[in-house]
């Protein structure tokens, strides 16, 4: 990659020095376009060369319309991914970033969707830094979506415009996926070689991606972190019409007379409109998320998972001490890796991650293990120790290979074995070893009645 320039099917692209010598990297690459509720369109061309320099712009989203330092309850995430960095906002927000070794050809992918709720987060938060795959012979994508309203609105007007109607962001997301099929070969990528990855709702967004029929072909693997898995309460098992009168609320709340109305609102009244209405939802993520469109899914996660329709793929997945409900995700991921091996499926893998971070008392808290799986210790602010780097350094080599192979082991890692009948047990990163073994689900309960969540 000469000078960090590459000629795409799409046109020349110029990028910029990563983050060792060997790296490029491609900012702000623009892979669809689509107005408010349409969905996306693929870009093939673009004039001139492409100036991926810098980062594009982050969907609107509740932290586009305030200070998060103003904001107790947003602090703890906001101190450790995103104070001193900048960001856009905007409905123009179809982006994804490329971190490539400059010799590589025929390289595998890692194609990263960030988490948030679906409704807060982007691809190039403090984290998220493709160099350490890179320095494995992998080539890194993250990319932005649309989030909250823009990105799940369910209408009928929609419906009979277009067929179907929701899953804004699950097309957002596929989109971007054919743009690496059709692209990622430039960069030095195997379109045939691409894994899918993601945490908290990006993991139940690579999980919708394993059942939807559209998606044949697009990826190999699966890596979902602290989300996803077997649950009938976070799979998408709500129909599309049956959202409708959620957002008749948001749109009743906006003063939006019309459908006209709702298109022409200002980003923030409608955020504003949808908070309020989520306010009254008994389930929040009911007004937030995946749904069965009929097109995109034509089945929950969970009914396709019981039926064995999930792709059938090798998955890796995992969850940590102090997460999010931390005993439902972790029955939810070591139970579809049984269930992968119980249908006679590719081996799947299931890891805990309880390694207590330095520098204060929120222990392995929901996103924690990101740092350590992007291998990004030196943009964090905590003291890590030697320990630390040693346990990213294995965690980044258990990715990068089974992104290379679909087996995470290799030569100085401990063995990973894959969950099936008889061998119940996980690999589990802690405080002086890696190693497998059990995990106590009473003790996560424990933590779960006990120990606050560090918030959102």
């Amino acid at each position: 990659m000469k000078n960090h320039f590459v000629h795409t099917p799409c046109g020349p692209v110029q990028g910029a020095a990563g983050g060792a010598d060997g790296v490029s990297v491609f900012r702000g690459i623009r892979y669809a376009t689509a107005g408010r509720w349409e969905y996306p369109r693929q870009v093939t061309h673009w004039d001139g060369v492409y100036d991926a320099a810098n980062f594009g712009a982050c969907s609107f989203q509740p932290r586009a319309f305030y200070n998060e330092e103003d904001v107790p309850e947003k602090a703890f995430y906001y101190n450790e991914f995103r104070r001193g960095e900048h960001y856009d906002y905007s409905e123009d927000c179809l982006f994804l970033n490329i971190w490539a070794p400059d010799d590589a050809k025929n390289a595998p992918v890692l194609f990263y969707i960030h988490g948030g709720g679906f409704l807060g987060g982007c691809g190039h938060e403090k984290h998220f830094d493709g160099t350490a795959w890179c320095k494995k012979g992998v080539v890194a994508v993250t990319i932005n979506y649309r989030l909250g309203p823009m990105g799940f609105l369910c209408l009928p007007e929609l419906a009979a415009r277009d067929g179907h109607t929701g899953n804004y962001a699950m097309f957002d997301q596929m989109a971007a996926l054919c743009w690496v099929r059709d692209n990622i070969a430039a960069f030095g990528g195997d379109p045939g070689q691409v894994t899918l990855m993601g945490q908290s709702a990006g993991a139940m967004s690579v999980q919708q991606l394993c059942v939807s029929p559209m998606t044949n072909g697009l990826f190999r693997g699966a890596v979902m972190m602290s989300g996803g898995g077997v649950s009938r309460l976070l799979g998408a098992a709500q129909k599309a019409e049956e959202a409708y009168p959620f957002w008749q609320a948001v749109r009743q709340k906006l003063g939006a007379a019309d459908f006209a109305a709702l298109c022409g609102a200002e980003p923030q009244a409608l955020f504003a409109a949808f908070a309020e209405a989520r306010k009254e939802q008994k389930n929040p993520m009911a007004g937030c998320g995946p749904v069965v469109d009929g097109v995109f899914l034509t089945e929950s996660a969970a009914e396709a998972a019981k039926a064995g329709r999930q792709k059938n793929i090798p998955y890796l997945m995992g969850s940590t001490s102090e997460d999010i409900v931390p005993p439902i995700v972790h029955k939810m991921a070591k139970g579809w890796a049984r269930l992968q091996a119980d249908q006679g499926k590719q081996p799947s893998y299931a890891y805990f991650f309880s390694r207590q971070l330095p520098g204060d008392e929120k222990g392995a808290w929901h996103s924690a293990d990101l740092w350590y799986a992007f291998g990004t210790l030196d943009s964090c602010w905590r003291p890590f120790t030697e320990w630390d780097r040693a346990l990213s350094e294995a965690m980044v080599s258990y990715l990068t290979n089974f992104a290379k192979t679909g087996d995470p082991n290799g030569p100085g890692l401990a063995e990973w074995l894959p969950v099936k009948k008889g061998q119940t047990q996980v690999l589990r990163f802690r405080d002086r070893d890696i190693t497998m073994g059990g995990v106590s689900v009473a003790r996560l309960t424990h933590t779960m009645l006990t120990k606050p969540n560090v918030g959102e």
